[in-house]
């Protein structure tokens, strides 16, 4: 939870993250990988562990949204976002647990691997949860925040409805506590994603189409054609819902990371 003195740290982050999401493209060229993609069974980061503070994984934020929103430069981008990786993690007085998992994302991005969570059964969908909560102030009352989390699911999948196929990824988000979206979310909830391997990237909005949970908690998703490899997303913006009273709510949630890999 963003909620302790730091989180100043993490909330600067963030609505910087936010300010550069709004001018990302909406895809960038495709040339071919210059190296085997990493296996989806050895490359994956895990959740940061529960009670830590996220303030030190949320300012990778700017630099995974440039990343994304940048030139299709192979090099650049991603050499930016190990940079500032590597400075976190020579920072003093870090958790344990923080420096992990800030190893577990250098190893990632630079495709060495290792680390993750353990797998799911194999006749489940692999399910990569993003790495931490985000908020979203107001959004269930005045007085009341909404916790929203956000998932991808690699394809091929059946979920979310109709499901990724391979080389696609669904992703999910859902606001804790808030009532069913309304048919026009504008301005709308994204994810805007990067493939490492490939420097596919682009922007989707996240719609009620597939109406999970219509009864609420309101949540959103969309499959994005990511490819296969290592893959960054961001998930923010604005959700929309219906409310007990005439008019609805809007609430804009802070960014959250993702990190995972499509076979």
């Amino acid at each position: 939870m963003l909620r302790n003195r730091g989180s100043r740290i993490a909330l600067s982050a963030l609505t910087c993250a936010a300010s550069v999401a709004l001018i990302a493209p909406t895809a960038t060229a495709a040339p071919k990988p210059t190296a085997p993609l990493p296996s989806a069974a050895t490359v994956a980061v895990p959740m940061i562990p529960e009670g830590i503070p996220v303030d030190t994984i949320a300012a990778l934020a700017p630099a995974i949204v440039g990343a994304i929103a940048g030139p299709g430069d192979v090099s650049g981008p991603q050499t930016a976002i190990l940079d500032t990786a590597r400075q976190l993690l020579a920072a003093l007085a870090l958790p344990p647990q923080i420096r992990a998992t800030l190893e577990k994302i250098i190893a990632f991005l630079d495709g060495s691997g290792g680390g993750g969570p353990e797998l799911p059964p194999k006749d489940g969908p692999t399910i990569a949860q993003f790495l931490y909560p985000t908020i979203g102030k107001g959004c269930i009352a005045d007085s009341a925040d909404s916790v929203g989390t956000a998932l991808a699911v690699p394809g091929p999948a059946t979920l979310p409805p109709p499901g990724p196929k391979a080389a696609q990824t669904g992703f999910v988000f859902t606001a804790l506590g808030t009532k069913s979206p309304t048919p026009d979310q504008n301005p709308p909830m994204t994810v805007q994603w990067l493939n490492l391997d490939t420097r596919q990237s682009g922007i989707l909005p996240l719609t009620d189409e597939a109406k999970i949970n219509p009864g609420g908690p309101a949540t959103l998703s969309a499959i994005a054609e990511t490819g296969s490899g290592r893959i960054v997303a961001v998930v923010a913006g604005s959700l929309t819902t219906q409310t007990d009273d005439a008019a609805p709510r809007t609430c804009g949630f802070l960014p959250t990371l993702g990190f995972f890999t499509v076979a």
